[in-house]
């Protein structure tokens, strides 16, 4: 059995190979919560920020880590994301839903996301994230989402293909669900 080499750590990522497989695992153990949410107006929660990695400005679905604040290492899911969608967009929700987890980049990541779905929004402040970041909020009537995401990427923003999961779950979750519990 070939050993796993650690090339470096760093706070959150830690640079990984195994053979000749290098990957990233992060250093959280709590992973990362993509928030699916639609205000009462039957609008969707977008978030921009410039994101560093691919020097460009991306349009997300609400999203973050869990358990990545110094004293909340043993954070849920639910937590996080609740925490995340405030901070980000300004918006408490009643309740969350969780939908289902998966690898993030399965060849180049240890990581893995779980869907959430927010629901009963109310409008506490207007968001834009912690003192380290810098988010636009979007809201884009449900309907006129695709369209909006289409004009976005034709501006030069990258689109997250998440988001695009989300959007299935917000049609087609409960379904999910109500499956899931009957097998």
């Amino acid at each position: 059995m070939t050993e796993t080499e650690t090339l470096f750590n760093g706070k959150y990522l830690r640079l990984k190979r195994k053979g000749t497989w290098e990957y990233v695992e992060r250093t959280n153990p709590g992973g990362a919560v993509i928030i699916i949410a639609l205000t009462p107006q039957d609008k969707l929660l977008f978030v921009e920020q410039f994101r560093m990695a691919i020097g460009c400005k991306t349009i997300e679905m609400p999203a973050g880590l869990v358990g990545d604040i110094a004293d909340q290492q043993n954070e849920n899911l639910l937590e996080a994301a609740r925490r995340e969608l405030l901070e980000e967009t300004g918006y408490a929700a009643e309740r969350f839903e969780y939908l289902m987890a998966g690898p993030s980049s399965s060849g180049m990541s240890t990581e893995v996301i779980a869907f959430v779905r927010a629901y009963d929004l109310t409008r506490v402040h207007a968001g834009g994230g912690d003192e380290t970041e810098n988010i636009v909020v979007h809201e884009v009537p449900r309907n006129d989402a695709p369209h909006w995401l289409w004009q976005k990427m034709r501006q030069g923003y990258s689109i997250d293909p998440k988001l695009y999961a989300g959007l299935y779950f917000l049609d087609h979750g409960a379904a999910l669900l109500a499956n899931a519990a009957t097998s």
